[in-house]
């Protein structure tokens, strides 16, 4: 069990112990390349194929930490959590590995992908409105009916720890990395990342990439502490909630910059990857390489690790399709 509390007291240690508690629930994902696309940007990109993790996100690996990290007195009660989606079905499909019971509050605007694929792995939703303010009001009252042990998406150590494995992972795969670009919405895999590489190779820089249309990160990195958007509206929908205390550890200590790109610019790099790699990414996976095609000066000649985080698409409702 993991049993610290704050972002500041983890190690890499921890990220290590991560790793061989989910090793049986988790896939060591594919590292793709694209010629075309090194051609676009100037750069060698290696992207790190989380959309064909289990349950369909990187967000599995944070997600099997908790749950099989929990004593056996704590899983009896279960889990619960707050999520927009990948998070949401990562828990529950942990919770099913575990035969323990989820929780999940989601906002009703949630792709119906993401609810069907909760429902699939045994999952319960309660839904709530689409803002920080009601998930966490709905969250609070289905936590106090159940008494299940709360895995936050992103703002808890076990979590995070998860996450620094697909890194790790990547470090091994792909040798002479000069930086990583990964989405960052609350900053789960950017902090996951920035455990690992700041004690593995601390040389690789470190970026993050947000939509302008929900850019508090970028705001909080520019300001020097958090600032809180309640609502933005963006077609990454998986990165529209803030950050919190530990994730925001991580990025005001590791992260080099953070970028930003436009919702036409997001919609432009899913439609690309999707036709030049033949892989099914989510919008939020596009923004990182939106930033690079938008910043190819700070790309250029080097060789860029790109985080695909997840690849639940609605199919029936794709962003260039008017």
């Amino acid at each position: 069990m993991l049993d610290i509390k704050t972002a500041s007291e983890l190690t890499i240690g921890d990220m290590l112990a991560a790793r061989e508690r989910i090793a049986p629930y988790v896939h060591r994902t594919p590292v793709l390349t694209s010629s075309y696309l090194n051609d676009l940007t100037g750069a060698e990109l290696f992207f790190k194929c989380e959309n064909f993790q289990k349950a369909g996100a990187f967000k599995v690996r944070g997600a099997s930490n908790a749950v099989f990290g929990l004593s056996d007195e704590m899983a009896k009660r279960g889990v619960a959590t707050h999520s927009s989606g990948n998070h949401a079905l990562s828990l529950s499909y942990a919770a099913g590995r575990r035969g323990i019971p989820c929780h999940v509050v989601m906002p009703r605007t949630a792709p119906e992908a993401k609810k069907a694929a909760v429902r699939g792995y045994g999952g319960i939703i309660t839904e709530c409105e689409p803002s920080t303010t009601s998930r966490e009001e709905v969250f609070a009252r289905v936590q106090a009916e159940t008494g299940a042990e709360f895995v936050h998406p992103y703002n808890d150590v076990r979590v995070i720890a998860g996450q620094a494995t697909c890194s790790a992972e990547l470090l091994e795969q792909t040798e002479g990395l000069d930086a990583v670009v990964a989405p960052i919405g609350g900053g789960g895999m950017v902090s996951g990342t920035c455990l690992t590489l700041s004690n593995l190779a601390p040389g690789v820089r470190i970026y993050a990439a947000e939509p302008e249309q929900a850019d508090d990160a970028y705001r909080s990195f520019k300001a020097g502490h958090i600032i809180a958007d309640d609502a933005p509206v963006t077609v990454a929908d998986g990165l529209k909630v803030p950050l919190k205390e530990n994730t925001w550890h991580f990025v005001s200590h590791d992260v080099t910059d953070i970028l930003t790109a436009s919702e036409q610019e997001i919609i432009d790099a899913m439609k690309l990857t999707w036709q030049r790699m033949k892989i099914v990414i989510e919008a939020s996976c596009a923004v990182p390489l939106a930033t690079i095609l938008k910043n190819r000066e700070t790309f250029a000649g080097k060789r860029v690790g790109v985080i695909i985080t997840g690849g639940n698409v609605d199919l029936d409702t794709l962003p260039w399709i008017k």
